[in-house]
Parts: C-alpha cells; sequence; structure tokens
C-alpha cells in the first residue's frame, strides 16, 4: 500500500499561530496547551474555539476547578473574537466541578463522554487539565488509574472524530513529564519572561506529530483582539537574491532630497538600497532624514518615518509636520518600553501596506535601543538585520539613523557592529578650528557603486543642509582638531 493519508489542517484564527504550527492545526488531534497561571492558555483556547467553531463545527468547553463557565465567560466576552450568538448553539459549556471531587476517574470519563454523545462536538476543550491530575489518588495506583483515564480519553475522542485541547497550568518542564505527552500528539507551551522590570510573552510548538512545526521561542501578545503571534522568520529571498538571477548593473537612483549629497554620491541612493547616516548628536542626520522623506513627496512617493521620542512636534519640525498632515508621511511611532523587534516590523510593514510607501526613515536606532525589551537590546545587531532584511524584500529605499558618541581615537561608523548591514553609509562628524565648531560629511560606502571619498564640510540652513562643493582644506577631521593645510 502506497497511499499516504492525507492530515486535515484546521486555521486556527490566531494571526502567526498557524506558521508556527506549519500549516495549521491536524484535524481530529489531542492537544496539550500548557503554560504557568495568567500566560494566556484560557485566552488561545477560546480564540482557536470561537475562529473554529460552528453549526457544522460544534465545540464542547468543559471547566473544572478553576474558575466557574460565569466568570470565565465575563472576561472572555471583552474579547473582539467573542460571539456570545454562538453560545449554547453550537458553543456548549460545562462544568466538571463536581464529578472530579471524589477522584474517580471512570465516573469523569462516564461524563465527558455523555456531554460529547448528546452534543456530538468536533471540538473539545478541558480547562484545566492540571485539576483532573491533581485529583488522582496518593501512590502508583492513583498515578496508574490517570494514565489509563489519560489514554482511554485521548482514544475515545479520536474515535469521535474530535480536536481536542487540554489546558494546563504546567511550569517549564512539567508538562513534557507529564503522561499527558505519551499520547498527546501537540503541545503548545506559552511562558511570560520576566527581565529587567519588563515582561515578553513567548510561545513555543513543543511538539505536533506529522508535520514540520517552526522551532524556538516566539513573541505573542495579548491585544483586545486576541492573541497575536509574531513568527521569528525572515522573509522570503527577494528575486534578484536567488542563484542565477542576473545582476542588474545599471540599478535606477533617487534623489536624497540634498541635492550636494546626491554629488557625493554619483547621482542619489540606488533604488532599494538602506542608507545609514551616523554622527554625534546635533550634526543634522534628522535633517537629511525629513528631506529625504520630503523629496519621495514631490515625486508622488509615499513614506514612512519611524520614530520613537522624536515626534514632529517635539522635534519642532514643521517640515515633518506638514508632510504628515498631508498623507504624504504615516507616522510609526511607538511608546512601549518593553518593544520587541517583531511588533515594530508588524507596525512598520502595516503602515507600508496601507500607504504603498517607496521610502521609510527610522530615526534613529540609538533610541530604539532604549524602547527594546532587554532581549532585543542585548541583541542590537540581529534586531537591525530582521529590520533591514524585511525592508529590502518590499524594495523600499530607507534611510537609518545612529547616534555616535564621538570621541576621537577611532573611525567609528555604528554601535553593536551594524555598520556593515546597510548598503551605504554616510558619515557626519564635528571638528574645532579657529574657535568655531565645524561640521564635515562624507560618504564612507555605496554597495556596488562609485561614490566621492571626499571629506567636505557642510553648515545648516534654513532650508537644509548645504555641502561644500570641493574636500575640505583641514586635515585631522577624523581626530577632531582640523588643522589647514596651510598651517606651517
Amino acid at each position: 500500500m502506497s497511499d499516504k493519508v492525507s492530515l486535515g489542517k484546521l486555521s486556527t484564527g490566531v494571526q502567526g499561530l498557524d506558521v508556527l504550527l506549519g500549516g495549521g492545526l491536524s484535524e481530529f488531534s489531542f492537544n496539550l496547551i500548557a503554560g504557568p497561571p495568567g500566560s494566556g492558555k484560557t485566552t488561545l483556547a477560546h480564540q482557536i474555539m470561537f475562529s473554529l467553531a460552528s453549526n457544522e463545527r460544534r465545540a464542547l468547553f468543559f471547566t473544572v476547578l478553576g474558575e466557574p463557565p460565569l466568570k470565565m465567560l465575563r472576561y472572555q466576552q471583552q474579547y473582539s473574537f467573542f460571539d456570545m450568538d454562538m453560545v449554547g448553539n453550537c458553543v456548549r459549556y460545562v462544568n466538571l466541578a463536581e464529578d472530579l471531587r471524589t477522584g474517580d476517574f471512570s465516573g469523569v470519563l462516564a461524563r465527558l463522554m455523555k456531554e460529547v454523545e448528546d452534543f456530538s462536538p468536533s471540538l473539545v476543550f478541558v480547562d484545566s487539565f492540571r485539576s483532573v491530575a491533581q485529583t488522582a489518588r496518593a501512590g502508583n495506583e492513583g498515578v496508574a488509574d490517570l494514565q489509563h483515564f489519560i489514554q482511554d480519553l485521548g482514544t475515545r475522542m479520536t474515535s469521535w472524530q474530535a480536536t481536542t485541547f487540554l489546558i494546563g497550568e504546567y511550569l517549564h518542564g512539567d508538562a513534557e513529564a507529564s503522561p499527558i505527552m505519551t499520547v498527546a500528539d501537540g503541545m503548545i507551551s506559552l511562558t511570560p519572561v520576566h527581565d529587567d522590570n519588563s515582561v515578553v510573552r513567548k510561545m513555543r510548538v513543543v511538539k505536533m506529530r506529522g508535520q514540520a512545526h517552526l522551532g524556538g521561542s516566539h513573541t505573542f501578545r495579548i491585544t483586545d483582539d486576541g492573541i497575536r503571534v509574531y513568527p521569528r522568520i525572515l522573509p522570503p529571498l527577494a528575486a534578484d537574491h536567488h542563484q542565477g538571477a542576473p545582476v542588474d548593473r545599471d540599478t535606477a537612483r533617487i534623489p536624497t532630497g540634498t541635492p550636494d549629497l546626491d554629488a557625493l554620491l554619483h547621482g542619489g541612493l540606488p533604488q532599494g538600497h538602506s542608507m545609514l547616516v551616523s554622527g554625534p548628536s546635533g550634526c543634522g542626520k534628522t535633517i537629511l532624514g525629513t528631506r529625504f522623506l520630503h523629496q519621495g513627496a514631490r515625486l508622488g512617493e509615499k513614506g514612512v518615518a519611524v520614530s520613537f521620542e522624536k515626534g514632529a512636534s517635539r522635534l519642532r519640525n514643521a517640515e515633518l509636520a506638514a508632510l504628515v498632515a498631508n498623507g504624504d508621511v504615516q507616522m510609526v511611532e511607538s511608546r512601549k518600553i518593553d518593544l520587541t523587534v517583531d511588533e515594530l516590523l508588524d507596525e512598520m510593514n502595516e503602515a507600508i501596506d496601507r500607504t504603498g510607501a517607496r521610502r521609510v526613515v527610522v530615526d534613529s536606532l540609538s533610541e530604539l535601543a532604549l524602547y527594546l525589551a532587554p532581549e532585543g537590546r542585548n541583541q542590537l545587531r540581529s534586531t537591525v538585520f530582521q529590520m533591514l532584511s524585511s525592508l529590502a524584500k518590499r524594495g523600499v529605499s530607507v534611510l537609518v539613523t545612529m547616534g555616535l558618541d564621538d570621541d576621537f581615537t577611532q573611525l567609528r561608523f555604528g554601535q553593536a557592529d551594524v555598520a556593515y548591514l546597510t548598503d551605504a553609509i554616510v558619515l557626519m562628524r564635528f571638528g574645532e578650528s579657529g574657535g568655531q565648531l565645524r561640521r564635515f560629511i562624507s560618504v564612507v560606502k555605496v554597495r556596488g557603486s562609485a561614490h566621492s571619498t571626499d571629506l567636505r564640510e557642510f553648515h545648516i540652513g534654513d532650508d537644509g543642509i548645504h555641502i561644500a562643493s570641493i574636500a575640505t582644506e583641514y586635515e585631522g577631521v577624523l581626530h577632531g582638531l582640523p588643522i589647514s593645510r596651510g598651517t606651517p
């Protein structure tokens, strides 16, 4: 017999979860949702239930020694996925508290089977299943009874062609050691990670029989719409990244909004490139970013500005405020102090999709590090890599800024070794000469393209940045004490 059995897949209705599961839940599978109190187990179960339940696919939700059904319903109906019209029709709640008090598993199993026979559900939920386990009698006899009960339950639910979910308050490692795992087809573990006064919720698919699920821990949040999962994966490769793809040596150039910088770039920034503008505070990085978006608006290109503490009003940036007011630029401003890169990418990509933006400015990577949860803060390079990879797939042109502490002892272009991740680098520096603070700029690299290597002086005027037309006469600019070449 060579024919394979094809497993039916059920979409969970939880954004991002199907990606983790490898396409959805296997139909008629026996699953465990595990995690400590408050991790989101009951919310996840309800969101899956209300997404899948219908008149043709009815759901039976058993509650045990945890919160009573009325109390649980009071809180679950606050989420947008909850539909009260389904309760009593295609969704039914049954409380097993009285049946469990005796610790007689045969009686509990009989009650479960009776309810299943009466309602003929396609979905069965038991919350919290750990309460069932804790009612087992002490000693080997009680453990054996529990194991037989679990195996019986799994076998009977499969024979009834029901997709089953056991929800349990298990701590890390507990569930893997439980006899439940001998019969469970799938296990989803929810864990809140507490670090430095911030909490980031993580989801991990520990087990999913018969399908290639995504490993590792992935961020999720609980919002008014329920649970949203952010799979930790990179987007598919762009067409020009595949083996054998032709190399485009004549990439179109786009103006940056600062004509003198375009001259240094030999015609502007190549379309779809990312450019890092690096320099100390006050050197003009944000001005370059604003002019970049303004030039896009003049050409009919929408833009997205990713900002943190630098809102348009806070910056006194009338030009950016006007672009936002006219609908030419969409602001993405986060006020979370435990932000994850997955959430930021999601907000940014939604803004790009919504507006059709062709230009993105991130101002700045230095401030981004302040808003990230500790895990992202400690892995800034990975964060920037994910961000730029996602934007590169979309073909948008990106300008990112990064502040730099200028100690003049070494030539640095960024923090956490992120400079090499970008396609182009523009370096801005201060220098002191003749009792004045002077500003200098240079293009350090443009991937796949020639560019000027001049170090030029510039000044900031009311209409933006103006760069000198020839290389500076000063030597030692990068050491902070420029000296005129004509000085003896």
